[in-house]
């Protein structure tokens, strides 16, 4: 059996592992078990994180500049529905999102750099993060000193639409911010027939959707991209009183930083005026989600580069309206998230979602190589750099 047989077989055996044993965002402490045996197996030294009660940071190489690769490692709590062999063994958990995918990959990736440990031209951080479902992992990884002398970090993400052998790379925006919002408007109850004697807070509620729409489509410029949703209203008890209050949820996602900043500032402008308009008060709570995912353009190349020298099929892919706190890191460091296409059946979140195993070991050899190209770029920028006078 060749080398690159035996890796995929390895590499599936480790995914449908994980997938049988979920682990929600924070909870992770088995799949963290199991991937340091499989490191620890591999002789690929732990980093020291005390302060991780999940996820594992590791390092391949011994001096040189430092490249990041991340993988996420929670799963959803969603009661899979698929018939497969290794489905999740934990009812109302499951890996729905192909973080088992991520994480099998990247233990292939160190697989492969570990037999050139001695050769490499820098050192390649190895990051499984926890809780990347809830946006917080990423930050634990940061304070836990993960991102520490990193020149470059590389993330990527299954796509269940692109067929298995394509690789979706683009410089710039990738993947939105998003931001949740919760309104309590307070108004003032009275009986259904004698509106003129309370304030209703259900009208000002309706006021504020319609409103909270000319956000994207009068201050936002057609050549930017931006969503604002309101996804839940709830307001009164019973059919014949004018209630005290409502309450509004939602999301808004955007795709640069600027843009972001507008948006939440004519938002909260729209519900303060508008609520006071009708004599009632506003109440406006805001649930910072991830920036926006925006991809170095100079290292993005690095990654392109390595695809191409694999046979990949290279495609710009499309932006994301989802988040993903990767965002996180390249707010400390130059970074780069990649689609990875696995001709899914369903998209992620799905109680049907599954990858095509067929992409692990691609998967696992384009993060390696974009590691060890990044490195090589590294040291071609370094030494054609004009020494400081």
């Amino acid at each position: 059996m060749d080398s690159v047989t035996a890796l995929q077989e390895q590499l599936v055996a480790i995914r449908r592992h994980l997938h049988r044993y979920p682990e929600l965002s924070g909870e992770e402490w088995e799949t963290t078990r199991y991937i340091r045996e499989q490191l620890e197996a591999a002789e690929i030294r732990i980093l020291p994180a005390a302060g991780l009660a999940t996820g594992i940071i590791a390092e391949i190489g011994h001096s040189g500049p430092v490249i990041a690769l991340r993988a996420d490692i929670d799963a959803l709590p969603v009661q899979e529905q698929t018939d497969l062999p290794y489905a999740s063994t934990i009812a109302g958990k499951m890996h729905a999102c192909g973080h088992d995918f991520h994480s099998a990959a990247l233990l292939g990736a160190a697989y492969l750099l570990k037999k050139k440990e001695d050769i490499l031209p820098g050192r390649v951080r190895l990051i499984f993060q926890p809780a990347e479902e809830k946006a917080k992992g990423a930050r634990q990884i940061i304070d836990n000193r993960g991102l520490e002398d990193v020149q470059v970090i590389y993330g990527l993400h299954n796509k269940p639409d692109l067929p298995v052998g394509t690789i979706g790379i683009k410089d710039g925006p990738l993947m939105a911010a998003a931001d949740g919002f919760r309104i309590r408007i307070h108004g003032q109850s009275t009986h259904a027939a004698v509106p003129e004697a309370g304030i209703d807070p259900i009208v000002v509620s309706a006021h504020i959707i319609t409103a909270l729409q000319s956000i994207i489509s009068r201050n936002i410029s057609a050549q930017e991209s931006a969503v604002v949703s309101v996804t839940r209203l709830h307001s009164g008890h019973t059919w014949n009183v004018i209630p005290e209050q409502a309450e509004l949820e939602g999301t808004i996602r955007t795709f640069d930083e600027s843009v972001r900043r507008e948006v939440l500032e004519r938002f909260s402008r729209i519900i303060e005026h508008i609520a006071a308009a009708y004599g009632a008060k506003a109440d406006i709570q805001m649930l910072a989600g991830p920036p926006p995912v925006h991809n170095d353009k100079e290292w993005t190349e690095a990654a392109r580069r390595s695809a191409r020298q694999l046979g990949l099929n290279v495609i710009v892919p499309t932006v994301s309206p989802a988040s993903e706190d990767f965002s996180f890191y390249q707010q400390q460091v130059a970074g780069v998230f990649l689609f990875v296409g696995t001709s899914g059946p369903q998209e992620w979140h799905h109680p049907a979602f599954d990858v095509d195993e067929e992409a692990l070991g691609h998967t696992a050899a384009l993060l390696a190589e974009t590691a060890q190209s990044a490195m090589q770029q590294w040291h071609e920028t370094a030494s054609t750099a004009i020494p400081a006078k």
